[in-house]
């Protein structure tokens, strides 16, 4: 069975379906025939409507022309995400794409911030990150600097389902063969226990020799046929629902999420061209399904556009991503909370993974090992991202908030939140997602508040350092009044793509 790959088959469509097809094709696909198998009768759950910037490399990567996309996707820009509640009821901090300040060697921006403090300077971190001023005031445009003291990193909003859509278009035109039906069986080699073929209802055969299974929660072949297992994280991350409503667009269109938490949850609220993308992720143990239902119908800010969509998950990863012959992508490998927005970059990061690990003649055990080393990495880190979330909270007006505040978490998130607490310091670990500037913005958003800084912010005067610290705020705010509102920046932008 150990045999040169030559066809890919993808089992299921939407997001990871097409991502997958459109990516393999671009870069392996003059050496490999690549089919993809869906039905219209199975719908997706498509509510990802959230990303982070890495999405715009992968477009880049595909030849997308940006406003094309953003038109055909009804998206719009992301500069961050907006928590609020998160760490006591009424207060809100910002996680943007940007960084504070200005790189300095060995010692971080803020712990110079930091000094400044201790010394009396009156200043939010916040106030040195162009991306969140540009947030505030709703503004956004593309920013071609050298200097990288003035960059605005961004990702988008978009409605995933159109997204899909969009991807199959630019798949089919490359080559990729969709094939519309629905699986009855799967053949197995006895021996290898290798995916050999897709026997549709209809009679016919599909084979492959490499198989990516992007079929969603129930993991058709990872899961159903190859039975890898699953790591239960829920007792780190209990929330086990959603329940998402999209609605009425406002007059103006935020360029950020929000992430508004609640007494047993967190909803969220994404601004689309053509309408608002809302839900409310939530535990189970603590809401009922016409709670959770009634919470978020009551917090829309505009008329409901369609029922609710009711959606029931369990937090962890299969503990082999790669088996065999079959790679799981998407929902179908393990599912993280959308709360940093990370659904579609783990599918992204699933393909670039598999696309360097490709096999040439034949799978090797060995690239199957490190490919499920590394999503494994990967995704715990992610995970212990969302979890400091929720477990670094001074709110007293729950047992949920109580609960996940006294609970044990990894010993890896555990470290890096002493570190901090105690220094300051911040380490990011290798290919972590997350830069120090994001674990910055939210340790200090949550409440951990240094007990120490770096001594070389103590080389810089206390007269210097306040002037230091004034002229970047200086230069932060300098781009701001000639940034165009995000509306006009959309609606100029996507007349180019007509």
């Amino acid at each position: 069975m150990n045999k040169q790959i030559k066809k890919v088959v993808i089992v299921g469509g939407g997001t990871a379906g097409w991502i997958s097809a459109t990516l393999l094709k671009k870069v392996v696909g003059v050496a490999i025939d690549i089919e993809l198998v869906e039905s219209e009768a199975i719908g997706t759950v498509g509510v990802g409507e959230a990303t982070i910037p890495p999405i715009r490399l992968l477009n880049n990567v595909l030849g997308i022309n940006e406003a094309e996309f953003l038109t055909k996707t009804k998206g719009t820009i992301k500069l961050g995400i907006q928590f609020e509640n998160w760490r006591v009821q009424g207060e809100s901090y910002f996680h943007s794409f940007g960084a504070a300040g200005k790189s300095m060697a060995f010692c971080h921006f803020h712990h110079f911030w930091q000094r400044a403090q201790s010394l009396g300077m009156q200043t939010s971190i916040w106030d040195y990150d162009l991306n969140y001023l540009a947030a505030m005031q709703g503004k956004f445009a593309h920013i071609n600097s050298k200097d990288n003291i003035i960059e605005l990193p961004y990702a988008y909003h978009f409605d995933a389902g159109l997204y899909a859509k969009f991807l199959r278009e630019v798949s089919e035109r490359m080559g990729v063969v969709r094939t519309e039906g629905l699986i009855e069986h799967v053949e197995q080699d006895k021996d290898s226990g290798f995916i050999q073929a897709l026997v549709l209802k209809s009679g016919q055969k599909i084979e492959g020799d490499l198989f990516i299974d992007c079929s969603g929660f129930k993991g058709l072949l990872i899961q159903q046929e190859l039975g890898t297992g699953f790591d239960d994280w829920s007792h780190w991350l209990p929330c086990d629902r959603a329940v998402a409503i999209p609605s009425k667009s406002h007059a103006h269109t935020l360029p950020y999420t929000r992430s508004i938490a609640h007494k047993a949850g967190w909803q969220w609220r994404i601004p689309l061209q053509h309408r608002n993308g809302n839900g409310l992720v939530y535990s189970s143990h603590y809401y009922s399904q016409d709670q959770a239902l009634e919470l978020l119908s009551r917090n829309l800010e505009s008329d409901p556009l369609a029922d609710p969509n009711f959606i029931q998950f369990k937090t962890g990863r299969r503990r082999q991503q790669w088996s065999r012959n079959v790679v799981a992508v998407g929902l179908s490998s393990g599912f993280l909370e959308p709360l940093e927005s990370t659904s579609i970059h783990l599918i992204q990061s699933a393909v670039v993974r598999l696309i360097h690990l490709f096999p040439h003649h034949g799978i090797q055990t060995a690239d199957v090992n490190e490919y499920n080393r590394q999503s494994q990495v990967e995704m715990e880190q992610i995970r212990d991202f969302i979890i400091l979330h929720y477990h670094v909270n001074e709110r007293t007006d729950s047992h949920f908030w109580r609960d996940l505040r006294n609970m044990a978490i990894p010993d890896s998130l555990a470290h890096k939140i002493e570190l901090f607490a105690a220094t300051g310091r911040l380490f990011r670990e290798q290919n972590d997602l997350f830069l120090e500037s994001s674990w910055l913005q939210v340790m200090l958003g949550q409440g951990i508040v240094p007990k120490d800084y770096h001594p070389i912010a103590n080389t810089v005067a206390k007269e210097k350092l306040f002037e230091m610290l004034n002229n970047i705020q200086q230069i932060k705010n300098e781009p701001l009044s000639k940034l165009p509102s995000h509306d006009e920046f959309l609606r100029a932008y996507c007349r180019r793509a007509n």
